[in-house]
């Protein structure tokens, strides 16, 4: 099992491609682990030229889990809501340092990185805290931590909040509850998520973590002052009916990154649906030639 040391955690990865080829980090999202990423879009990549990397965050997956007093999630979350800081074990800055900690592992001084939704807002921390380390920037579904944009619609923010499944069966009928709400709805396929959901719950379980990076999240600054002083070639993808990380988010992003390109898909909500891949990869494709690598 690859497990990279970084930042004092086990970071668990696999890559895909030929390691001369040009360096491609994918990083996902809020209690998803890196094989959502789904491996035929990784083998889309590398049909591009691109050696890729993904990984699970700390708290998901085989990487490590993080030790921490008991925390009252629903507590903690109504504290960053009304306006405190809730009381988290890390913040968005770590989460990008284990990404800097994993290239160092596979020798890659820099990369083209690329994240989803929570894995968006910590490759644009990677790209304000170690601008050394990044070739070109791609932030999908994401925002810029400011709380007047992206915030979830209720319905979306429900399934954030739902209690944790107590077994196999519930949890696959909660990722297909949750899904239903902010998965693009003509993209929607019950099969296919009943099939991930098994997936990711027989490879790990681990719903403590997720509440943690969500906390991690909440108790982050914003990054737009940081963001304004990105140079790398900037793309930024939203979906117009994301209902979890609404498109102001994505609007947000672009604004502040200077030249930025943003892409909005008008049928795209939080989830990146096979049939948009075509669009998706060759956006990625043409920001990071701007970057002359590719």
């Amino acid at each position: 099992m690859p497990l990279a040391p970084s930042n004092g955690l086990e970071i668990w990865y696999e890559t895909f491609g030929d390691r001369a080829d040009v360096p491609l980090l994918l990083v996902m999202g809020l209690g998803a682990q890196a094989t959502a990423w789904d491996d035929d879009l990784c083998q889309t990549f590398v049909d591009r030229g691109f050696f890729v990397i993904r990984y699970d965050n700390r708290d998901v997956g085989l990487s490590t889990k993080i030790e921490s007093p008991q925390v009252d999630f629903a507590a903690e979350i109504a504290k960053a809501f009304s306006g405190g800081e809730p009381n988290a074990p890390y913040r968005l800055s770590d989460m990008a340092a284990d990404a800097a900690g994993l290239l160092d592992h596979l020798g890659i001084d820099a990369a083209h990185i690329v994240g989803a939704s929570m894995g968006g807002m910590i490759v644009q921390q990677i790209a304000i805290d170690f601008p050394q380390r990044v070739l070109s920037l791609t932030s999908i579904m994401s925002t810029t931590g400011d709380p007047d944009v992206g915030a979830p619609n209720p319905d979306a923010m429900a399934t954030l909040m739902r209690p944790p499944a107590t077994s196999r069966d519930e949890a696959i009928e909660a990722s297909v509850e949750s899904w239903k709400v902010i998965g693009s709805p003509t993209y929607f396929d019950e099969d296919e998520v009943r099939r991930r959901g098994a997936a990711a719950y027989d490879r790990s379980f681990y719903p403590v973590g997720v509440g943690r990076q969500l906390l991690g999240i909440l108790a982050s600054p914003s990054r737009s002052d940081g963001l304004r002083k990105v140079t790398v070639p900037t793309l930024v993808i939203h979906g117009a009916v994301d209902p979890l990380v609404t498109v102001t988010g994505g609007r947000r992003t672009a604004e502040v990154v200077p030249g930025a390109e943003y892409l909005e898909i008008d049928d795209m909500a939080h989830d990146m649906p096979r049939p948009l891949w075509p669009v998706i990869v060759e956006a990625i494709t043409r920001n990071v030639s701007k970057a002359g690598e590719a």
